[in-house]
């Protein structure tokens, strides 16, 4: 390696390579993140798509004056590394370490936190309404990919954006993907502006040929100029942005430093917003990641030579639902799969290959998933929605008022629900038992093990009316397999009996549960373990037989101690048996940041020996 990137210490250092050089330190940047995303896991591909692109801004902005936005944010190592940060990559995605999104309190220079799709281009026109306000100048760009033009609220910005008057930039970066491939209306279109450059040759030809007329070239050129609206429709159909009443400009190679410069350059002096359209390779300069660009979206450590995983090869709780739905499907003709561009990581790949008539991947866009399951639904089919828990708070509304109100039977799958670890506080799953089991009709429930999602799965079939299946990511827990009384509506399940401490546990936590009531043996402590199973409905007949039979209760849950099952059990037990003790072990109220999931747990005060320590410092006080 020549050095370039040692040469990049601060924000603006690029400035100082020589153009000739900046192939070279885009190799440099590709290889330094193959080489720590190989090691501490995290978005590869997307990172590597976009280096000269990242670049190309970084030459023709002014950090941190100029404000750059990045939708998701699963793209921004380069702008990382050129604002100073290649020593922080030791610890990316690390407890205590440096984020795999935007964050501004690492750097100022990072405009905007981001970490869900479609929001880029409205905080962006917010920062352009703002300066203009404030008599301020400075340069703004939101940079889109065509994925994230799947989702509602980038159209919603789009119309506001048209009535801007002064410069805006959205940097349209389209690599035919969001995570999997797109689906959609919008990526035809996109196709079809790819292949444009004969309406942009025969636009110039035109143009230069009538300005050579003499007299009259220039207006006649004019002329043609304010039709080109009308032109373009022979050759594109739609006009797309500019309908929106957006300037386009594109597409241009995502891959081309100089051509980006000297085209971004001159958009900055436009007094109107503009859409730049680049094009780019998803996972360029590593040939397993442009081969399979899906798959290294993002990844834990892998071997570099080879692009295998060295991660644990465990079955996962996605994996367990991938298989089950696949038998449901089988035997149910009615069962109809629904995801938002997340087929591979929802585990509905195996779905689509053997039923693709009954898949339905409607791209970035939770709320209208939501509403076309309600439809589904009504219309007879019984359909299962897996998303994310940290994904599926965007159709909140959706989920209230066109699925429960109607009590229309929709399942759904809320994966990574609980501690996500490295992705941080936008992917972290611990709100879904507080937000969903507030709504009437709305029936919650979360399995202890592999073997209960099956069982839970068959269960949400059979039951008509919305349900909701929470279950974390990662390894499937496959202990207590001989414990597996049949799924019965609201009821918990008694693990084991014991006396004065009664622990309540729901799904992910009846493991910690199961943890602590052992190291409560050690100090003569025989406690009772309680898998919830429902969050709602209470099983307060269960609560009940143990307020009875115990002096204290302590529930544990991987959720928000606001508005979660421990607050809904404690709301319970006070009203109807004041003589219990309660603890509550849950997340308090703070976002909790990337890290390991079991180190943010011991953080947290979640693992079995804080909790241990807990009830035992609560005991000795009762007893004092």
């Amino acid at each position: 390696m020549s050095g370039y990137l040692d040469r990049i210490n601060e924000a603006n250092d690029i400035k100082k390579i020589e153009p000739e050089a900046y192939d070279a330190l885009a190799s440099e940047i590709r290889s330094f993140i193959i080489e720590s995303v190989s090691e501490h896991g995290g978005h590869l591909a997307s990172n590597l798509g976009v280096v000269e692109l990242t670049m190309a801004l970084h030459l023709c902005m002014d950090f941190p004056n100029d404000k750059l936005i990045w939708d998701v944010g699963h793209q921004a190592y380069t702008h990382k590394l050129l604002t100073g940060r290649k020593e922080d990559f030791s610890g990316l995605r690390t407890f205590g370490g440096m984020s795999g999104f935007p964050k501004h309190k690492e750097s100022p220079c990072d405009a905007f936190d981001t970490g869900h799709s479609s929001t880029s281009i409205s905080a962006a026109l917010g920062y352009a309404r703002a300066r203009d306000l404030k008599g301020e100048d400075r340069t703004v760009v939101a940079v889109i990919g065509d994925g994230s033009l799947t989702g509602g609220m980038a159209y919603e910005a789009l119309n506001n954006v048209s009535h801007l008057k002064s410069n805006m930039i959205i940097v349209l970066n389209d690599n035919k993907m969001s995570i999997s491939e797109n689906v959609g209306g919008l990526s035809k279109h996109l196709t079809a502006l790819r292949t444009r450059e004969s309406y942009m040759d025969f636009k110039m030809d035109v143009e230069k040929k009538l300005k050579q007329i003499p007299h009259v070239g220039d207006s006649v050129a004019r002329s043609v100029k304010k039709s080109k609206d009308s032109i373009r429709q022979l050759f594109v159909k739609g006009g797309f942005f500019e309908d929106f009443g957006i300037k386009y400009i594109g597409p241009i190679d995502g891959h081309d430093i100089k051509e980006m410069v000297r085209v971004l350059n001159a958009l900055k002096r436009l007094n109107e917003p503009v859409v730049m359209h680049v094009v780019t390779q998803k996972g360029r300069g590593y040939v397993p990641a442009e081969q399979n660009p899906s798959a290294f979206h993002g990844v834990g450590s892998f071997d570099i030579a080879t692009g295998e995983s060295l991660a644990s090869k465990s079955l996962t709780y996605t994996s367990v639902f991938s298989k089950t739905i696949c038998r449901l499907g089988k035997a149910h003709p009615d069962v109809v799969t629904i995801c938002a561009a997340m087929p591979d990581g929802t585990g509905l790949i195996a779905f689509k290959k053997h039923f693709p008539g009954r898949f339905f991947d409607v791209g970035i866009a939770e709320q209208h998933a939501v509403t076309f399951a309600a439809g589904l639904a009504a219309g007879g089919m019984h359909p299962f929605v897996a998303v994310y828990s940290s994904f599926l708070q965007r159709a909140y509304d959706q989920i209230i008022h066109d699925v429960c109100i109607q009590n229309l039977p929709v399942v759904f799958c809320v994966d990574r629900a609980g501690l996500v670890g490295a992705d941080g506080e936008t992917h972290q799953g611990i709100f879904d038992l507080s937000y969903l089991s507030m709504i009437p009709n709305m029936t919650v429930c979360a399995p202890k093990n592999k073997y209960e999602l099956y069982d839970m799965l068959y269960f949400a079939y059979q039951y008509h009316g919305p349900i909701a299946i929470r279950y974390p990511r990662g390894s499937a827990y496959e202990g207590f397999k001989n414990m597996r009384p049949p799924i019965e509506y609201g009821k918990s399940e008694l693990m084991f009996e014991g006396e004065k401490i009664a622990l309540v546990a729901v799904g992910s936590m009846v493991q910690t549960a199961v943890q602590v009531r052992e190291k409560l043996l050690d100090k003569g402590i025989n406690a009772t373990v309680v898998n919830a199973r429902f969050v709602c409905p209470l099983d307060t007949e269960c609560l009940d037989r143990l307020s009875r039979d115990h002096q204290w209760i302590v529930t544990m849950e991987e959720n928000v101690l606001k508005g979660g099952f421990g607050e809904a059990c404690g709301d319970y037990l006070l009203a109807k048996h004041e003589d219990v003790r309660l603890i509550h072990v849950g997340v308090p109220d703070v976002y909790v940041e990337h890290g390991g999931v079991d180190q943010l747990k011991k953080t947290l005060h979640m693992d079995a020996d804080s909790i241990v320590e807990r009830i035992c410092s609560a005991m000795s006080d009762a007893n004092d």
